[in-house]
């Protein structure tokens, strides 16, 4: 047998729930082994057909989607049509909710929801897909090894074309801050616990904030091209911007914030979106 083999063939961008943690940005770089005889062409399989069909596959029904644990004894899932409900109960006994479009979330079961979980789902969705000659499907979900600071945050955007717009989306992100000229792993440690598991929400898009069952809730909500989306989280998860987040936006947001703490200070901030990509904010004199 023969193995062919794509090392992170694609990166999968989501929020999960979790009891203990809440809402939890995440992102996955997604690694592929084929094993299998050799076709007409002495291949496995196409490195073309890998990339068209497996890698769409995996981005269109596990990428930017909110991934719930269906087996969790504390969660419901409402079928509306093309739309969903979902219900989720917290450990600490508050709640999550988000209604919307049903593909804009990703239902997997299990009671809880981990790399294992995930790796098994997509190898379930994948299988039936591959051609005859095509005897094991390897799949390892991984995470960027990040030296420094990091933060994991979660968010929606409301103008966005594509499936940015779902509104519980994340990303798990590196952070680098440079005061006057020098590295700033403190700053950027800051950063990391201030948006630990947060979710940045748009003020805009704040319908209100209310207290039930002893917690107080942020209500988001818009509309957008793939339709309505609400979400509902505690308060406490919730960092407020007033612009859209954009990480762009994110970083420059990151960089007044601390010019105006520190205003004697010159700031460059480099900010992550997920693996390999983000945005460069400097602050002005």
């Amino acid at each position: 047998m023969t193995t062919l083999f794509v090392n992170c063939l694609t990166v999968i961008d989501g929020s999960l729930l979790d009891p203990d943690r809440g809402l939890i940005g995440q992102s996955w770089m997604l690694d592929v082994e084929l094993e299998g005889s050799l076709d007409w062409q002495g291949m496995v399989i196409d490195f073309g057909t890998v990339k068209k069909q497996i890698k769409q596959c995996v981005d269109e029904e596990f990428d930017h989607r909110l991934l719930i644990p269906d087996a969790y004894s504390g969660c419901r899932v409402e079928d509306r049509g093309e739309n969903s409900a979902v219900y989720f109960q917290l450990a600490s006994g508050a709640t999550i909710e988000y209604r919307g479009p049903a593909d804009a979330c990703a239902r997997i079961d299990t009671e809880l929801l981990d790399e294992a979980a995930l790796t098994d789902a997509i190898r379930r969705r994948l299988a039936p897909t591959l051609p005859d000659n095509v005897h094991r499907l390897g799949l390892q979900l991984r995470t960027e090894k990040i030296r420094g600071a990091s933060y994991q945050y979660s968010h929606g955007l409301r103008h966005h074309g594509g499936n940015c717009q779902r509104i519980a989306h994340g990303h798990r992100s590196r952070i680098q801050i440079f005061r006057d000229g020098r590295r700033s792993p403190e700053l950027e440690s800051d950063w990391a616990l201030r948006w630990k598991d947060i979710y940045i929400g748009v003020r805009a898009d704040l319908k209100k904030s209310f207290a039930g069952d002893c917690t107080r809730y942020c209500q988001f909500g818009y509309s957008a091209p793939q339709g309505s989306f609400e979400l509902i989280l505690p308060e406490r998860s919730c960092y407020l911007i007033d612009t859209d987040s954009t990480v762009e936006n994110l970083a420059r947001h990151i960089c007044r914030t601390l010019k105006l703490e520190h205003p004697a200070s010159a700031f460059r901030v480099v900010a992550f979106e997920g693996v390999a990509k983000g945005a460069i904010s400097e602050s002005e004199d």
